[in-house]
């Protein structure tokens, strides 16, 4: 039970065009999801970013990185700019008048949702980042929205006979040595230090892809030895600790933005995680990390250190068979689903101590994730393919060994390599993950429903409430919005006015619901939230 969201970046291919301009691809995929928005909701359902509170450059360690020293990756507070000569390159020049441009004459690169999420371009992908929520449960529902956003500017793109399709994957590599995030994030105290963060996260990390790795086909960031690995992003960590996500990847990243009271609040950004399409394996990475937090907080976190953690993560994904052992730094050598142990018995201890994780009088959430991280681990340990129901690499390599097996294909066989894609597409009726979901094959957490309304509705118990409802009500009049923000234009009131989110717990439907109905337009709502009796002033 803690303020926690996702950030997935979809890989991306136009099969007609394989030499397009993959930030021109992703751009169209929000200009698509735009569009289809605008035809859902009279006065639209999306706005754009505002970047003012962006300060991705801070770091938790105590100071901030000159920009002239940053990588461009790491400038994510300015927004992504498309010139001409990119959009030519792209689909060739006759597109340099786009169709379904803003009223600016651009491409729509950067927007947040009536959901609460925000769809964007980053980079050479788009990525759709979660509201927030506060429980693993919630955390899989608004994720699994994200790919139900991607599929639907699939299916617009698909539409238009001018363009070439697009096809979006839940991946996290090309094979070819790139690699692209499935991030998380976790609000912390800012009284926690961070060197404890570290300590208490780092065995974990290294061990966690055994129940939460997608699964990929190839050794190496190149993919250049035959084989198959655990989790699609181990190879692409270089280091322990450090601010960068994508160049010398640390396991614990540094970045201090949290989005929310800064005196107050730390959001732990995660970078280490796999994209899942398996509802279990994101349950629970998303559930054993927020206890596995709530440890570090008690001080109750496992005390144990990994010898060369990059190592270790790496060696334990390149062997399907979990029997691995990692050197400690007191000597012990113990395996991935050893470390998972551990940590599953502390928490266990620790709810049972709070109370939080009793059946019938606890929190409703950490009783169902002990459970489920129990049982995977047994099942791990003593009877591997009754996992493949929940641990997505498990059941990847269920299919993979039955084409090896019926076919005789070796690890390097390119078939094999096409079919690990073919499981991340967004596509039902091409996806082989949906497919297998279909069949029954994969256990579920939320059902059909459930996502669907999570593409529109946003959580009602964090800030996500307030922010999405402003979109989709007052569209026309949001002028821009962010994590901590949302910027109305009221035609009257001479300036823009800020209305600040730094609560992550306030903005909710119990909180401002009552607000949203009985209010059909932005100036006499404002009257209200702020407290003023008339239109509210310039800000």
């Amino acid at each position: 039970m803690r303020v926690m969201g996702a950030e997935t970046e979809y890989g991306i291919h136009a099969p007609s065009a394989p030499s397009a301009n993959a930030t021109m691809m992703s751009a169209r995929v929000v200009q698509a999801y735009a569009q289809v928005t605008r035809q859902r909701a009279a006065g639209g359902a999306e706005t754009r970013w505002d970047y003012t509170d962006e300060e991705p450059l801070h770091d938790a360690r105590g100071w901030t990185l000159e920009r002239s020293a940053a990588h461009p990756s790491q400038l994510t507070d300015q927004p992504p700019v498309l010139d001409a000569e990119a959009v030519a390159l792209a689909y060739g020049a006759e597109d340099l008048e786009l169709d379904g441009e803003d009223e600016s004459g651009t491409l729509l690169m950067n927007m947040v949702l009536g959901n609460g999420a925000r769809l964007y371009v980053d980079h050479a992908h788009p990525e759709y980042s979660s509201p927030e929520v506060t429980n693993p449960r919630d955390a899989v529902a608004w994720d699994a929205a994200g790919d139900l956003v991607g599929l639907a500017a699939v299916r617009r793109l698909a539409a238009d006979p001018d363009l070439p399709p697009v096809n979006l994957y839940k991946n996290n590599t090309d094979n070819k040595s790139v690699s692209y995030g499935s991030h998380e994030n976790y609000l912390m105290p800012r009284s926690v230090p961070f060197g404890e963060i570290v300590r208490g996260l780092t065995p974990f990390f290294v061990s966690r892809q055994v129940i939460c790795g997608s699964g990929r086909v190839g050794i190496g960031q190149d993919s250049s030895a035959p084989g198959y690995q655990i989790s699609q992003r181990a190879d692409f960590f270089e280091a322990e600790v450090g601010l960068e996500t994508t160049i010398r990847r640390p396991i614990i990243n540094t970045r201090d933005e949290p989005h929310a009271t800064a005196d107050k609040y730390r959001r732990l950004h995660v970078i280490i995680g796999d994209a899942n399409l398996s509802q279990v394996s994101n349950y629970l990475k998303f559930g054993t990390t927020a206890m596995v937090l709530s440890l570090i907080e008690a001080g109750l976190a496992p005390r144990i250190e990994v010898h060369e953690p990059v190592a270790a993560l790496q060696a334990v994904s390149h062997d399907t068979s979990l029997t691995t052992k990692v050197r400690l730094l007191d000597g012990r050598r113990v395996t991935a689903l050893d470390l998972q142990w551990m940590y599953h018995e502390a928490a266990a201890k620790l709810a049972q101590d709070t109370g939080v994780g009793d059946a019938a009088y606890g929190d409703g959430h950490t009783h169902e994730v002990l459970e489920r991280w129990a049982t995977v681990l047994t099942q791990l340990d003593t009877d591997r393919p009754a996992a493949a129901g929940s641990v997505e690499w498990v059941a990847k390599l269920s299919l993979l060994n039955g084409y090896r097996n019926r076919d005789g294909l070796a690890w390097d066989d390119a078939r094999l390599g096409l079919v690990d894609l073919q499981w991340a597409d967004l596509r039902p009726e091409k996806g082989l993950y949906y497919r297998f979901l279909a069949r029954g094959r994969m256990h579920r957490i939320v059902d059909d429903a459930g996502i669907a309304a999570a593409v529109s509705e946003p959580p009602q118990d964090t800030r996500a409430f307030f922010r999405g409802r402003c979109v989709s009500s007052f569209g026309k009049n949001v002028v821009g919005a962010s994590w901590d923000s949302v910027i109305f234009d009221v035609p009257g009131s001479g300036r823009l006015q800020r209305v600040p989110t730094r609560e992550p717990l306030r903005g909710t439907k119990a909180l401002t619901g009552p607000l949203f109905q009985r209010h059909r337009e932005a100036a006499p709502f404002l009257a209200e939230l702020l407290g003023h009796k008339t239109s509210p002033p310039a800000a």
